[in-house]
């Protein structure tokens, strides 16, 4: 399978450990003092656990779970938002199925679908258009969530909306950009990190100049990779390297997917449909400046927000996790999985207590499914 297997050949990956074991003992790193490398996606968190690359590396290589997972981050209050619309009578609300079981404070979207709410698993937004289209007596409000990857389809489809005059489809725009909470993470004063691997399918969309300022502000390196265990493995051992060598650089390990300047298509959508919100919620970061996006005056007609007087647009209730749940700490590499007093006990899979179990690229799922962290929770 091209792009695949070469990128999962165990030579290739030998060669590349014995290079990171090299570099990292010239560093000095070990268990006690470790080098800790952040992956900001959660596509790379499970890779990482998939193929033992944790287990692989030097022990002096500690992996610490950034908060790249779009369903991870979305408060509570947000979920409680979409079930109130999903259980409005004349309303069809749509979703992709990773969100579908996200809790809120008393139920999920699956459990309000199974209670009567019209609630559909799409594929993509523009599904959700062609409900619109087929039901014109009803409201169709998909839920935009989703880093920089998914924001343009959904810009897309409400600029088709646009064109076709259709007054019955809203989005409920819960889209968050990358670099503004990672700037957040980079200014807590008990955060330690030596370096970031970079989003790949984000940055197939916005490029690599946006990271610029990690590097530049923060003397941080950044690789941005893909997500088989060679592009992991060659990440590693080039943050490494620019860290012996004392430099701090924006580099491209997955230049075969990722353009320089991002997809300037996606990019021209994005810009013509949305603005940046003042602030914006994350659960486990609270409110940060600049990093959630609104859809513009000029798209107001497909803003469910505006249309249902929900969210920012109305009265809006912070709702804390569950006493104990430990996901917002997770999420900004405070704490391990398995350091939270629910994990494997009273959060598993069939009874998750906070998004990072539910989600399929949540860290708590990771460490289930993998490495054998069920049996250690046992």
């Amino acid at each position: 399978m091209k792009y695949a297997t070469e990128f999962r050949d165990p030579a290739a990956a030998k060669t590349l450990l014995a290079r990171i074991a090299h570099v990292a003992d010239t560093l000095g790193a070990s268990r006690e003092a470790p080098i800790p490398i952040m992956e900001i996606c959660g596509g790379h968190t499970h890779s990482i656990f998939r193929y033992g690359l944790d287990k692989l590396v030097h022990e002096g290589i500690e992996f610490v779970h950034g908060p790249g997972c779009p369903v991870c981050v979305l408060p509570r209050a947000r979920v409680d938002e979409a079930i109130q619309l999903a259980t409005r009578p004349e309303v069809i609300f749509t979703t992709f199925g990773d969100a579908m079981r996200v809790p809120g404070a008393s139920q999920s979207l699956l459990q309000a679908k199974a209670a009567g709410a019209d609630v559909r698993m799409v594929y993509s937004p523009l599904d959700a258009l062609e409900l619109a289209r087929r039901n014109p007596e009803r409201e169709v409000v998909f839920f935009g969530i989703g880093f920089e990857t998914t924001t343009p389809s959904t810009a897309l489809a409400i600029q088709q909306a646009a064109r076709e005059g259709l007054t019955n489809f809203s989005v409920f725009c819960n889209h968050i950009t990358v670099p503004e909470p990672l700037k957040a993470i980079l200014d807590d004063p008990f955060m330690n990190l030596a370096g970031f691997i970079g989003p790949g399918h984000v940055s197939m969309v916005i490029g690599t100049h946006p990271y610029d300022f990690i590097a530049r502000d923060y003397h941080k390196p950044v690789v941005v990779a893909g997500f088989e265990p060679l592009d992991i493995l060659q990440s590693v051992l080039m943050l490494l390297t620019q860290i012996a060598e004392q430099r701090a650089g924006v580099e491209n390990q997955y230049a075969r997917v990722v353009p320089e300047n991002g997809n300037p298509v996606s990019i021209a959508a994005m810009a013509d449909v949305y603005e940046k919100r003042p602030s914006f919620e994350w659960r486990g970061l609270g409110e940060i400046d600049s990093s959630g996006l609104r859809i513009r005056p000029a798209y107001r007609a497909f803003d469910a927000e505006e249309k249902f007087g929900i969210g920012y647009a109305g009265i809006r209730a912070e709702i804390a996790d569950p006493e104990g749940c430990a996901c917002g700490q997770v999420m900004i590499g405070h704490l391990k999985p398995t350091q939270c007093p629910h994990f494997g006990k009273g959060c598993t899979p069939e009874t998750p207590l906070g998004a990072l179990m539910v989600s399929s690229e949540g860290a708590c799922a990771a460490y289930w499914q993998y490495g054998g962290a069920r049996a250690a929770a046992e």
